[in-house]
């Protein structure tokens, strides 16, 4: 129990959480200044990426917990019979 693993110091979780979103604005500008060749015409809109995956992940969110979870979902006691 005395190990200490390297993501238990918050300080090296704001670090690397630190670097993720520099790394995030770079890229999300760049997307500005490299053309990007799209099949349809709203591909080459700059940040289309990851509004699209931001609110697919969202929806896949609201539809797992709201249309799925209720299908799948048992009584308490299902396997107490």
């Amino acid at each position: 129990m005395g190990d200490k693993h390297i993501w238990d110091d918050l300080r090296n979780v704001k670090k690397a959480l630190n670097c993720f979103f520099i790394c995030c604005g770079i890229l999300f500008c760049l997307d500005f200044l490299i053309h990007r060749h799209g099949h349809i015409p709203v591909e080459e809109w700059p940040g289309f990426y990851a509004v699209f995956g931001f609110i697919a992940c969202i929806l896949l969110v609201f539809i797992a917990k709201y249309i799925l979870r209720p299908l799948v979902m048992r009584k308490e006691d299902y396997y107490d019979r």
